[in-house]
């Protein structure tokens, strides 16, 4: 079953994340991350940072502070054991630190199809923020549908 394309546009609910250094610490490792500056505050104060920098891509983590992260997606209609996790980038406007709370505010952008509706494509773009209300990165994701009955 086709996603209607009216959801465009649709505003979902946001996050807010504080950033602390132990989560931090647990991603860098977890992504193999050996730069100093995302594990030790005197590397990173050296470095010029005022305290552990947010490590790239970590911000995805944002998306998975909500009970359900994939809720988005299951209120479409979708069955979630068709969905595939399809892309994702970053563009980063801002440094973010440990200590400062993110928010989080996301959007469908798009849903369009492949392969004669054998696959949707659902984009939802999201804005995060900085305490002080600055944009710190704009992030796109894209979430694959299989519709196998269409192969």
């Amino acid at each position: 079953m086709a996603i209607d394309q009216a959801v465009i546009g649709t505003v979902l609910p946001g996050t807010d994340l504080l950033i602390d250094r132990s989560r931090l610490r647990l991603f860098a490792k977890a992504t193999g991350a050996t730069d100093p500056v995302y594990t030790d505050i005197a590397a990173a104060r050296a470095a010029g940072h005022p305290d552990l920098p947010v490590p790239p891509t970590f911000l995805c983590a944002l998306h998975n502070e909500q009970p359900d992260p994939l809720s988005w997606i299951a209120g479409l209609g979708v069955d979630l054991r068709r969905v595939l996790h399809g892309e994702q980038s970053f563009e980063y406007k801002a440094m973010a630190y440990a200590g400062q709370c993110l928010t989080a505010r996301s959007r469908i952008t798009d849903v369009y199809q492949k392969k004669d509706g054998a696959l949707e494509f659902l984009t939802r773009a999201t804005t995060v923020t900085g305490p002080d209300g600055r944009i710190v990165a704009e992030l796109t994701d894209i979430a694959v549908i299989r519709h196998e009955e269409l192969r």
